[in-house]
């Protein structure tokens, strides 16, 4: 009982999160001309935990996508999200433990990998920012990023994790740190935001060799806008809310559409 009004609290911040994710991307769908969403501090001010890959090699030309600068003033930050979320301090605690594992079959083991790696698609053919934010309340994590991958290979990708609820709806996992873990794979319905989309949530649960019981729930969205796509990945061992997901795809859809957009207007 002692631990009610603590998890009450989470839940509370949250669903408020969530109000405010949906009001600021509901701004945005019905004005496109105006990035509301896109407070004038944060578009001046790159977010301290984005970090941004190197570039193709010199001797392959990048797609016809955003510079480094731009993708990064399209990323979503803890001012969008507002407490409890604050800006990551390194990888969370389960990830090792749960999310480096395997199994039998190769598009559940494939889905791992990416779960793991973070690379639905790839290496990227241009330039690369992330954001990783942390709710402190329930040990939770999300990771956002922006590359620019070709359309292709990003449109293949994303049929196939589409069809992942079908091919590995429930199976079983090897960790090496957290033993079997019983994994179970649904369809995440995602608003029409970009040029194609998928989503799936994830729940894996079991039991370490220790008999402590192990929970995470893991929502991966991945939105194509142009020749950019946003992969997002929102996980943790308490309540991980579908609506957050769902509401930051519109959000930084539509975010990354108007720098596009801005971007043509200068041109």
């Amino acid at each position: 009982m002692t631990h009610a009004p603590a998890a009450a609290r989470v839940l509370v911040a949250s669903a408020l999160s969530v109000t405010a994710l949906l009001t600021a991307a509901g701004c945005v769908a019905n004005d496109r001309n105006v990035p509301r969403a896109l407070p004038e501090a944060v578009s001046q001010s790159p977010d301290p935990s984005a970090s941004v890959s190197p570039s193709a090699s010199a001797g392959e030309r990048p797609p016809p996508g955003l510079s480094e600068a731009q993708l990064r003033e399209a990323l979503i930050t803890d001012a969008d999200l507002g407490a409890p979320w604050t800006t990551g301090q390194g990888a969370a605690t389960w990830r090792d433990g749960l999310l480096k594992g395997t199994t039998d079959d190769p598009d559940c083991r494939r889905l791992l990998d990416v779960l793991y790696t973070e690379e639905l698609f790839g290496t990227p053919a241009g330039p690369r920012v992330t954001a990783t934010l942390d709710d402190t309340d329930n040990d939770s994590q999300l990771r956002y990023q922006i590359a620019a991958y070709r359309p292709a290979d990003v449109d293949r990708a994303l049929d196939w994790l589409g069809t992942l609820p079908g091919k590995c709806g429930r199976f079983e996992a090897t960790t090496p740190r957290a033993g079997a873990q019983l994994v179970e794979v649904a369809r995440l319905p995602l608003p029409e935001a970009g040029d194609a989309r998928a989503a799936v949530r994830l729940r894996m649960t079991g039991e370490a060799s220790d008999g402590t019981r192990t929970s995470l729930t893991l929502n991966l969205a991945a939105v194509r806008v142009g020749e950019d796509t946003i992969t997002l990945t929102n996980a943790g061992p308490g309540a991980v809310l579908p609506e957050v997901t769902q509401a930051l795809t519109q959000l930084g859809a539509d975010r990354l559409a108007e720098v596009a957009r801005q971007e043509r207007l200068r041109v």
